[in-house]
């Protein structure tokens, strides 16, 4: 069974999940990050590919892309540092990426590189659905790889069931319509549509991920939905923290705190 699959089998809350830009802050802290991280007992990592244009994201982790790829990230550079990393790493991984560069590499050719690095599903934001059951799905199948897709407050019922009967993963429910970004707390419109989400009996663990940066968003995101997802709040402690473990301890201290 899939990774993820086991995760939301043996767990069925308080998930705690982390993004982090491959190749931010320094080009060699892929390894290092994902080790800290599973150390303090989080227990999926999404692994971001930088890319120039990506649009879902805020300025924090747009910068941090940048800054990646002038390091001298790549897709292929990537699958270099994570040969190797399930010696180190239990959790489930995640890739998530833009279409474009995952394109360039082709994509059976990145579903191949991911099932022989040990990656359990990818995230990619401007796949459309349609085209992903049409001519991704068979090939992602192939590896075993879920494709998780993105839901916001404005997605139809129709098309959040239709991706609830088509993948298998788990569903990010998307905290707003806008980019990524923390936030310090979830409003009255964004708790009901969470409501709604969770009143349509989705056979699809859900997972809340854009604006949970501290104790009353996460907790907002867990009585809602299995898991939560941190992104811009660990990106921007890995640029303003002396190392990779005193980020994760500060992250881990800030979601403890209003």
């Amino acid at each position: 069974m899939n990774r993820i699959q086991q995760l939301f089998q043996q767990r069925k809350k308080n998930i705690l999940s982390v993004f982090f830009t491959a190749g931010y802050p320094r080009l060699n802290d892929t390894a290092g990050i994902m080790i800290e991280l599973q150390k303090n007992g989080i227990e999926l990592l999404e692994i971001g590919i930088p890319f120039s244009d990506p649009m879902a994201d805020g300025p924090v982790i747009q910068e941090s892309s940048t800054v990646a790829i002038k390091n001298g990230m790549t897709l292929r550079k990537l699958f270099e540092q994570l040969q190797g990393i399930r010696t180190e790493i239990s959790i489930p991984l995640v890739m998530m990426g833009y279409l474009n560069p995952i394109m360039q590499f082709g994509f059976e050719n990145f579903c191949k590189k991911c099932s022989e690095a040990g990656v359990d599903g990818m995230i990619i934001p401007d796949l459309p659905l349609k085209d992903y059951m049409e001519s991704y799905k068979p090939t992602a199948d192939k590896y075993d790889l879920k494709v998780i897709m993105l839901i916001t407050p404005e997605t139809s019922e129709e098309r959040i069931r239709l991706i609830d009967s088509n993948t298998d993963g788990f569903i990010y429910m998307v905290s707003s319509a806008s980019t990524t970004g923390a936030q310090q707390s979830f409003d009255t419109g964004k708790q009901e549509y969470f409501r709604r989400i969770r009143s349509m009996g989705l056979k699809n663990p859900l997972v809340i991920g854009f604006g949970i940066s501290n104790k009353a968003t996460l907790q907002a995101a867990h009585e809602n939905a299995q898991g939560a997802i941190i992104g811009s709040k660990f990106v921007k402690l890995l640029a303003t923290e002396d190392n990779i473990t005193s980020a994760v301890n500060r992250l881990l201290e800030d979601l403890k705190t209003a």
